[in-house]
């Protein structure tokens, strides 16, 4: 992966520059906050707190662990900056407002490579009516983005990961599985390079580079009386579980391999099928299965509602909560088609 120089760009580098000329060239770039009183220039931003409470959350990025400046643009990395902790917001049933954002920058970045990730940051937060306030800058090895978000529950309760009740449906809106394929087709050395402009693995490279969480998903479930929710960060088994140990209840995840033309899971994994096998997986639907139960980075919506709640669009039934003894789990924890889950999570941020 990459190690501390962004891809050669032509142009002045950030060493070239001073603070403040680095500041001048990004801050245009960057939209201001509707709730903003204060923003950059001081030594803190000031928001409005219409609701008189705001959510706040905060994610870092690390070059080599996170993204490769050899698959991405600058662009990309700038949306997947701001996206990842806009889902966070989400995931409480707020709307997010105001973001702001450290960099940690080589010496030897190309300025116009700091200036397509403040582009590509800029376009994901104007999309989601959040603006960037303030931030700091620091030089280092590597680059590493810090953001801290902010986000109005707009008079709402916070929609908690403890809430599930037995008897709720499990509901989830997003993508499921596609960034983990987007990662297998670019790390197989079978792949033929560049891919198709269009098409199913095309577009699973792009959500793993570029996420789209579904960020309006997260306020109408909140206002449909969402239960529990959360963003799914490290796979839908991983976070199942820690909403059903946080509840003290148990997940019942449907089989992908077994759902009908009706089933989420289900058209996830044959939609994903095809692209496994491109990726030279030996077999396929397991591959694909893998992805849809444990794959990470696709940063959907899960949540749990009651029986009868009408759901927004994009947003399908894909298990049900259960109570604690009824099957085979005493304890909370996941099942997957009322089987228990005995294979790996997912994503772990300090795994091999």
């Amino acid at each position: 992966m990459g190690t501390g120089t962004p891809t050669a760009l032509p142009g002045p580098l950030v060493g070239d520059v001073d603070e403040s000329q680095l500041l001048a060239a990004l801050t245009p770039l960057l939209p201001a906050s509707p709730y903003q009183l204060v923003g950059n220039g001081d030594d803190g931003a000031v928001l409005a707190a219409p609701d008189g409470r705001y959510v706040v959350s905060t994610d870092v990025l690390v070059e080599g662990r996170h993204f490769r400046t050899d698959w991405s643009t600058p662009e990309q990395v700038g949306r997947r900056a701001a996206v990842q902790n806009l889902a966070d917001v989400m995931g409480m049933g707020a709307r997010p407002t105001a973001l702001v954002v450290s960099l940690v920058l080589p010496a030897t970045t190309p300025l116009s490579w700091v200036q397509g990730l403040a582009r590509g940051l800029g376009r994901a937060c104007r999309r989601a009516g959040a603006g960037v306030v303030g931030g700091d800058l620091s030089s280092g090895d590597a680059v590493v983005i810090a953001v801290t978000v902010h986000g109005d529950l707009e008079g709402r309760a916070p929609v908690l990961r403890s809430g599930a009740r037995p008897g709720d449906l499990l509901v989830h809106a997003g993508d499921i599985g596609t960034s983990r394929a987007g990662l297998a087709l670019l790390s197989s050395s079978t792949v033929p390079q560049p891919l198709p402009a269009d098409g199913a693995a095309r577009h699973c490279v792009e959500r793993f580079l570029s996420p789209e969480p579904p960020l309006d998903a997260g306020p109408a479930l909140a206002a449909a009386g969402a239960s529990a929710m959360m963003d799914v960060s490290d796979s839908l088994v991983r976070d199942c579980g820690r909403v059903a140990a946080a509840s003290g209840v148990v997940i019942d995840l449907d089989e992908p391999a077994q759902g009908g033309a009706r089933s989420r899971l289900a058209a996830a994994l044959a939609a994903l099928e095809p692209v496994a096998a491109l990726a030279g997986e030996a077999d396929p639907a397991a591959a694909a299965r893998s992805w849809v139960l444990t794959g990470g980075e696709d940063h959907g919506l899960l949540a749990t509602v009651a029986p009868g709640t009408g759901l927004p669009e994009g947003v399908s039934v894909i298990g049900r909560v259960r109570p604690l003894g009824e099957g085979p789990l005493a304890a909370p924890g996941v099942l997957v088609g009322s089987r228990p889950w005995a294979g790996p999570l997912g994503w772990d941020h300090f795994g091999a």
